[in-house]
C-alpha cells in the first residue's frame, strides 16, 4: 500500500511517502515560514524525487489535530483536494497519535504533550507494548493533572513524554512528583513527523472520504472564545 501523509499540526510542515511501513520520501522543515508558503513546493517535490506521482497513492492521511488552528486548515484542505479528485480513500489521525508513532518501537507507556498556553498541554498516552493501543482519548489538561495521572502508573512501566509541550510536563513532574521518572526522546523524534501519521494510518481500520475530512480542535480558536467572552459581559 502506498501512503501519502502530510502533518501541519505545528510550526513545522511535513509530508511524507511510505510503502506500507517503509518510508519512501519525506520532506520537513522548520523555517519560520507559513504552512502556505512551504507544503505544496514540499509536495511537488516530494513526488518528483520519489519519481512517483499522486495518482500511485492507494490512501491519504492527515492530522487533523488538536494542534495550530491555522496549519490544521491548511494540511486538511491540500489532503482533501488531492483525495478528491482522485476519489481516493483518506485517513484522519489525530495530532496525538501521529506523533506517538514516532516512538512506536521504543515500548512502555507513550504520552505526546501538545503545549496548549496557559498550563495546560494536548495530550493522550499509548501503550507501545500492545500495538499502540489507546489508553486515555484526545483531551486538553492542565499539566498538574497529567502528571498526576501518570504518576499513578506502576512505578516499573517506562513512560516517554514526547511533543513541544514536554518540558512543560517534565518540569512539572520534577516538582510534584520527583520519584516518578519520565524520559524524553532526542530533538529529532521529539515533534510531529509526517511518516507518524503515515504509520497511524497503515494500522488504522478505519477510512473516510475527502468530503469527511475535517480539522479537528479540542478548543475553541481564540478569536471565538474573545467574541463569547464580549457577548457574555454584553449579557451582565
Amino acid at each position: 500500500m502506498i501512503i501519502f501523509a502530510m502533518d501541519t499540526s505545528a510550526a513545522a510542515a511535513s509530508c511524507a511517502l511510505l510503502e506500507d511501513d517503509r518510508p519512501i520520501a519525506q520532506f520537513y522543515t522548520d523555517a519560520h515560514l507559513t504552512h502556505s508558503q512551504t507544503i505544496m513546493p514540499m509536495v511537488e517535490s516530494l513526488f518528483s524525487c520519489s519519481q512517483m506521482s499522486v495518482q500511485d497513492v492507494d490512501r491519504f492521511a492527515v492530522s487533523v489535530g488538536p494542534g495550530s488552528f491555522t496549519g490544521l486548515r491548511i494540511g486538511v484542505a491540500a489532503v482533501k483536494g488531492m483525495a478528491q479528485v482522485l476519489d481516493k480513500p483518506c485517513v484522519a489521525v489525530s495530532a496525538l497519535e501521529g506523533l506517538a508513532y514516532n516512538l512506536y518501537d521504543r515500548g512502555g507507556i507513550l504520552c505526546p504533550a501538545l503545549d496548549a498556553r496557559c498550563g495546560q498541554v494536548y495530550t493522550a498516552w499509548f501503550d507501545a507494548d500492545h500495538n499502540m493501543k489507546r489508553l486515555h482519548e484526545d483531551c486538553a489538561m492542565m499539566a498538574e493533572d497529567l502528571c498526576k495521572e501518570l504518576a499513578a502508573l506502576p512505578e516499573e512501566t517506562p513512560v516517554t513524554v514526547l511533543g513541544d509541550g514536554a518540558s512543560l510536563v517534565l518540569d512539572t513532574m520534577k516538582k510534584l512528583y520527583p520519584e516518578r521518572n519520565l524520559s524524553v526522546p532526542g530533538k529529532h523524534l521529539l515533534l510531529q513527523h509526517a511518516y507518524g501519521v503515515g504509520l497511524a494510518a497503515l494500522n488504522s481500520e478505519q477510512t473516510i472520504s475527502a468530503q469527511e475530512l475535517v480539522p479537528v480542535y479540542l478548543k475553541l480558536p481564540q478569536a471565538q472564545r474573545e467574541l463569547q467572552m464580549k457577548l457574555s459581559l454584553k449579557k451582565q
